[in-house]
């Protein structure tokens, strides 16, 4: 979130800048940076959450739908391969579902145990009545069919993505049992493996059972932009009476009335109203804007307290939030095409199950028979998935997401969180991430013969009235220093020029440095120019029409960010800074933190693209951000961090949530990841690494020396693994 202009606006017409992109505040005086007192009581509250600044019709995207049509079609896709619509609940009812599924497969695979002849032989008994195999091949076809399906659909959509892993691994493994198993029980002689059916699922169930309840729901990133927009307008009809209209049934043209502290609808172009706007929701502009016939609209700002009246430009997929939206959604979809480290070994071990298995039935059936060949071949499928796969990774997720949050961290995509391990570049957003997003006064500079308490009590009595960012700073500093507040009376905003108040009988203004130049008032414009390239707003303070002094603002930067960014740096990590701020303000902060790069006056629509160029040459890039249209850079980054006390959009798109708002927390996930990951490669090592002797004997490696690995010694010796995954997931812990 930025500040784009806010704090120039001051002194825009003083210092030079690089020329900036088109802008439809452009030419605006930002001076007039005060509000009316609080007299809004009944308008609507103003958002204290900040966003990027956006520069409204400055991005061209190709043709997408309208926020209501993504609403209804947005769908998402979880790590089991199933297609689900994005809403509120969603996760938890998956959660819910693969819980149901888990406890009645538990049921089922009891009796299927008991009567297991396997499990028969290594306890010593005998249990058999007539029509047994009939109870276990109905038990284990609703185990199949009802447990299995999250696999089987996970399956499809793996081999229609062309990324075969865990789903499909899976799947194959019972599968295969199950085809197998049905032709011992009626057709062939052989050993069934039902029992191995029911084991794989229940344990692969109660996996992604704790994997999902280990994690947060599904993003609402959509959803929450779309809430954003009212569902109604004021439509002036051709004889200037108002008309409550849909939003879907405004078209370019027409004209609408916007009341005080209402939300505006649409984008437009205002031609007649005088009023501030506050577009810190969409932009970022901490600083409410002026605004006047001429300039331009943003659908989704709150109005102030005066009247607007406006032309509507745009509509459905052509507003600043549909673009956001497909933004957003373009690089949800890119981002979900990536794969965990256990799908990715699941993958390799497809490939080995099947080649593995195909090699071993061309061996058996030339060398022995087809049922012997048969027999081979499925239990290497089988033992290729090992039930400890099911839970390798998610028991390590699950004791990693509990320090995560111990640690003030939310972590939302498991797969994303892997790879901040290999982070290269962490890209920070400015206002509200390395700096505080409040401005703080940093410089009273008073005039001779005036001491700093004087003129710090004056601007503190003065801007006591008023509702500005600024104003409020200057407020903060006098509260801070226990001066005391002189009674205020005939308080005035002055439009594009600042306030003017009586103060203990006496007039006080504080004015912009276009104000003193307009009344011929001199200051030391060097100072001032000095304060100005640091990217400082300068006021002054006059009493009676002198010059008492000028008192600089700024945004504070966090002390938590000099110590993060030398962390980096020692970490072979570039900081990097990405912001829609002014060059000069940018610069400062940079210059002060001593960052990698600084990327200022960057449009909105520009953002995501930063990042993907960030990630040439295989870089590994993080975004950290807060605000609206960080959500497209936040989507498009290789993991997406968000600010706690950001918009809900921001932190609806990110992959990990900092709860504290602390960028000190950004070491904190790169610390765990790696521990993460460590354990992650222990775990699977455990699962999968029998798998190098257990294959090569099930496939009848040995058979001719009298050895033969059976089903009864593979689920003896994964039930080892499994419990070994088990305990060194425990282990898992951050210095």
């Amino acid at each position: 979130m930025d500040e784009h202009k806010h704090t120039e606006h001051a002194h825009t017409d003083h210092t030079p800048e690089a020329p900036k992109a088109i802008d439809p505040h452009a030419g605006h005086d930002h001076s007039g940076h005060h509000m009316p007192p609080p007299q809004q009581a009944a308008a609507e509250p103003q958002p204290e959450k900040h966003a990027e600044h956006v520069h409204a019709g400055a991005q061209a995207h190709e043709p997408q739908k309208a926020a209501s049509q993504i609403h209804e079609q947005h769908m998402e896709h979880d790590h089991t391969g199933h297609t689900t619509v994005g809403h509120t609940g969603h996760h938890e009812q998956m959660v819910a579902d693969f819980r149901k599924r888990f406890w009645i497969v538990l049921l089922l695979t009891i009796p299927v145990t008991l009567l297991s002849p396997m499990i028969m032989m290594l306890f010593g008994y005998h249990f058999d009545f007539p029509g047994a195999n009939f109870v276990v091949f109905g038990l284990s076809t609703v185990i199949f069919f009802y447990g299995g399906k999250p696999f089987l659909e996970g399956a499809w959509e793996e081999w229609k993505n062309r990324s075969l892993g865990m789903m499909m691994l899976i799947s194959l493994a019972i599968v295969s049992a199950y085809i197998y198993s049905t032709f011992t029980a009626f057709f062939i002689e052989g050993s069934d493996f039902y029992f191995e059916l029911a084991t794989l699922i229940l344990i692969m169930l109660l996996g992604h059972w704790i994997e999902m309840k280990s994690q947060m729901g599904a993003s609402k990133a959509l959803e929450e932009l779309i809430k954003l927009m009212p569902k109604e307008a004021h439509r002036l009809n051709a004889t200037g009476n108002v008309e409550e209209v849909s939003i879907e049934a405004l078209v370019p043209g027409e004209r609408i009335l916007i009341k005080p502290g209402e939300k505006i609808p649409l984008d437009g172009k205002i031609y007649e109203g005088l009023s501030t706007v506050d577009e810190s929701m969409l932009t970022g502009e901490s600083v409410p804007v002026e605004k006047q016939p001429g300039m331009q609209a943003i659908g989704g700002s709150i109005n102030g307290s005066g009247v607007l009246k406006l032309t509507v430009e745009k509509v459905g997929n052509e507003t600043y939030l549909a673009q956001v939206i497909n933004l957003v959604q373009t690089a949800q979809k890119q981002k979900s095409k990536s794969q965990g480290l256990a799908d990715k070994a699941a993958g390799w071990l497809f490939y080995i199950a099947v080649i593995a298995g195909a090699l071993t039935f061309l061996y058996w059936i030339f060398a022995a028979d087809l049922a012997f060949a048969l027999e081979r071949m499925v239990t290497v499928l089988v033992i290729a998935c090992p039930h400890a796969l099911g839970l390798a990774v998610p028991l390590v997720n699950a004791v990693s997401t509990s320090i995560a949050a111990r640690n003030g961290l939310l972590i939302r995509n498991r797969t994303q969180f892997e790879e901040a391990r290999k982070v290269d570049r962490i890209v920070f957003d400015k206002t509200g991430t390395l700096t505080e997003g409040n401005f703080g006064v940093t410089d009273i500079l008073p005039a001779a013969g005036v001491s700093e308490k004087e003129l710090l009590t004056l601007a503190y009595s003065a801007e006591s009235q008023s509702e500005h960012p600024i104003a409020k700073g200057i407020v903060r500093k006098g509260a801070a220093a226990a001066l005391t507040l002189l009674p205020v009376t005939d308080y005035q905003n002055l439009t594009g020029q600042g306030l003017q108040v009586t103060v203990d009988g006496m007039q006080i203004a504080v004015v912009s440095p276009g104000t003193m130049d307009e009344r011929g008032i001199a200051y030391d414009k060097e100072t001032f120019a000095s304060l100005a390239q640091q990217g400082k707003t300068v006021v002054f303070v006059l009493k009676e029409g002198i010059l008492q002094g000028m008192i600089a603002n700024s945004d504070i930067i966090r002390s938590s960010s000099h110590e993060v960014v030398t962390a980096l740096k020692e970490q072979g990590i570039e900081a990097i800074m990405l912001t829609g701020d002014n060059s000069r303000a940018a610069q400062y902060v940079g210059d002060q933190l001593g960052l990698a790069q600084v990327f200022a006056e960057v449009l909105p629509a520009e953002k995501s693209k930063h990042i993907a160029a960030l990630k040439a040459g295989n870089k590994k890039v993080a975004m950290v951000g807060d605000g609206v249209n960080d959500a497209p850079a936040l989507a498009e980054a290789d993991l997406g961090i968000a600010i706690g006390a950001g918009t809900d959009v921001a932190i609806e798109t990110a992959d990990v949530i900092l709860v504290d708002s602390n960028p000190k927390d950004v070491l904190t996930i790169i610390t765990l990841s790696k521990a993460t990951y460590r354990k992650m490669v222990e775990n699977l090592i455990w699962a999968v690494g029998y798998n190098v002797i257990a294959i090569p004997l099930a496939a009848g490696l040995l058979a001719n020396q009298g050895f033969l690995i059976t089903p009864a010694i593979g689920a003896a010796v994964m039930s080892i693994s499994t419990i070994i995954c088990a305990v060194n997931a425990r282990l898992l812990k951050i210095d």
